[in-house]
């Protein structure tokens, strides 16, 4: 294939598998990406590489281009921080150190979670480890797909409303890196650190750190994403002009666990090849 093909798009770099909080296997995943007509993808599951190989396999045999991901886990204060990670090296000691650690608190909080709710509901352990798929770390959105099966709630959006909301006296905290280090962590590994739909209802990420993720290494932002808004964006888009950075659109599929669609947000092919061109711990998979 010649270089000019190799960044054809379109390109969505933020889908999940059943390896974190999605529904999908991973080749699957690549799949529902290549009926939607996308030809480069990434998967990006939470703090975990496990479904790499499959989906690299399944897309290369699609005849699409694999960009290895994760989306990683970090906290300020109150707010969850989502940083993608693209074309990190996987074997990295200290990444991958503090992936585990997030995994294993994942697991905890979700025990923690799950003996509160059993107080109210009725729940069980097993009902929610029956929604998830070998491997996979059990997380809210199993929860979720636990409280649905047992008719508590709908959908997995109605039991984030209230039963798993922060709000909710069920709620137990994630423990994750604050999203300097996490950004620190991801460019040491080689990898391209994107920060995750930054412009949310939840309003703006402070600026000062902001300016900070950017100095430790940030390369740019999930600018298309349907959980942005329109004044967040534009709050974005003069730091995009200011330090020439990536701007990267994506879908954030999550299989039934969410109605988000591949590709219905893209990211612009030079934006692909930027990222792989900045990337030193690992390399696209190629048809």
């Amino acid at each position: 294939m010649d270089d000019e093909r190799l960044f054809e798009g379109p390109a969505d770099l933020h889908l999940h598998s059943n390896q974190s909080d999605g529904t999908d296997a991973p080749a699957d995943v690549m799949r529902a990406a290549h009926r939607h007509g996308l030809r480069i993808a990434a998967l990006t599951d939470h703090d975990t590489t496990a479904g790499w190989a499959e989906a690299a396999d399944a897309a290369a045999s699609l005849g699409m281009m694999f960009v290895p991901g994760m989306e990683m886990s970090a906290r300020d204060d109150w707010r969850s921080v989502h940083v993608l990670a693209y074309l990190f090296d996987p074997d990295d000691g200290p990444l991958r150190a503090m992936t585990e650690r997030v995994r294993t608190s994942r697991l905890e909080r979700a025990r923690m979670i799950s003996e509160r709710i059993a107080r109210d509901f009725d729940l069980e352990w097993e009902d929610i480890l029956a929604q998830t798929s070998d491997g996979a770390t059990v997380g809210r959105p199993h929860i979720a797909d636990a409280l649905v099966a047992r008719g508590h709630v709908q959908d997995r959006e109605e039991a984030f409303r209230s039963i798993l909301s922060p709000r909710s006296p069920y709620y137990v905290a994630l423990f994750a890196p604050d999203p300097v280090t996490a950004v620190q962590l991801i460019a040491a590994a080689g990898g391209v650190p994107i920060l995750a739909h930054p412009a949310g209802r939840a309003g703006p990420f402070p600026a000062p750190l902001v300016t900070r993720m950017l100095d430790a290494g940030l390369a740019g932002f999930e600018l298309g994403h349907r959980d942005n808004t329109a004044a967040g964006i534009r709050q974005l888009e003069s730091l995009v002009a200011e330090r020439d950075l990536i701007v990267t659109g994506s879908s954030d599929y999550h299989g039934l666990g969410k109605p988000n669609v591949p590709g219905e947000f893209t990211t612009a092919p030079a934006m692909v090849e930027r990222i792989v061109a900045a990337a030193t711990g690992s390399a696209p998979v190629y048809p």
